[in-house]
């Protein structure tokens, strides 16, 4: 386990390439708590701009900083930022084609205690249908510091979402081949596929290595990116596994299993199961007791496993 949150890893990360880069430029939206950016605001206070509660003028004063070159990143809670924000998000930011750095935090269930108005469980679905934007969940640390590098240049517009807390390290570098629209194979197998992404990585690869206790070999597919997404990664665990399981902390609509499940269903149809959020108002608890509630866990993924495995030798 890692002892700061990705959010903190974030900023730390930023704060150092900012320091020498004049051009890296912070907005928030009373949000550098939440962000953790209290101490970028104090070293760097020429390239920090904070807008008070106004998510649409940060949003909104971001484009305007990236159109005259500025390297510009824009964070708060991600249940804000893909909702009070969207328009400008989807039109002065994705239309405009400005390389905005959207950073919401406390993604998913991070805000569990507070219920269905600060979850963002719908944040992947929105953001996926606007052109140009594209979308990347780090589930560790370590991926975390690998992307901030490469987001001060990226060229295009991104949504980035990451949780609140700390969570267990998947890597072990900081620099773990990170390319975003490059997929990670974590662990190989050719019985079936788990593809997760975002903090559900960690429970899959962990799934991955109970399944290997019934002789089922599971290959694990980390899919940080979600746009562009990694299709060849897709059809090769299509091609070489008999079924696939998505796991993710979001709706089950619109997200990473529909996302994968819209080129299976074009490419090569196979038994699969999407493991999500369901067609309700997540309840109200921990991110752990919501994780628990709804089976985005080791012992779930392991019972959908085997169900899927069962199926598919029946039908070979």
């Amino acid at each position: 386990m890692s002892p700061i949150p990705c959010r903190q890893a974030f900023t730390d990360t930023l704060t150092e390439l900012a320091k020498s880069d004049k051009d890296i430029v912070v907005v928030t939206s009373d949000a550098r708590g939440s962000v953790t950016l209290t101490g970028f605001a104090q070293e760097l206070p020429d390239q920090f701009v904070e807008v008070g509660i106004a998510e649409q003028n940060a949003i909104g004063i971001s484009a305007g900083l990236a159109s005259c070159g500025k390297k510009t990143f824009v964070g708060g809670p991600a249940c804000f930022y893909s909702t009070r924000s969207l328009e400008q998000v989807k039109v002065d930011v994705a239309y405009s084609q400005n390389p905005v750095k959207i950073i919401g935090v406390s993604g998913g269930v991070s805000y569990g205690a507070l219920g269905s108005t600060h979850h963002s469980l719908h944040d992947i679905a929105v953001m996926r249908t606007f052109p140009g934007l594209h979308i990347v969940l780090p589930c560790d640390v370590a991926q975390t510091v690998a992307l901030t590098r490469q987001l001060v240049n990226y060229p295009y517009p991104v949504y980035v979402r990451m949780g609140r807390g700390a969570v267990p390290d998947v890597y072990k570098t900081s620099d773990p081949f990170f390319v975003i629209g490059k997929s990670i194979t974590l662990h190989d197998g050719n019985d079936l596929t788990i593809i997760g992404t975002g903090e559900t990585v960690f429970h899959c690869l962990e799934a991955a290595t109970e399944l290997e206790k019934y002789g089922v070999a599971a290959r694990v597919i980390d899919m940080h990116t979600l746009k562009p997404l990694d299709v060849e990664a897709i059809k090769k665990a299509v091609a070489e596994t008999r079924s696939i399981i998505t796991v993710e902390e979001h709706s089950i609509f619109g997200g990473l299993g529909a996302a994968v499940a819209e080129i299976i269903v074009q490419y090569r149809p196979v038994p699969m199961k999407i493991i999500g959020i369901p067609d309700e108002n997540a309840i109200n608890g921990s991110p752990v007791e919501i994780f628990n509630h709804y089976g985005l866990t080791k012992e779930n993924i392991v019972n959908e496993a085997l169900k899927l495995t069962e199926l598919t030798n029946i039908n070979k």
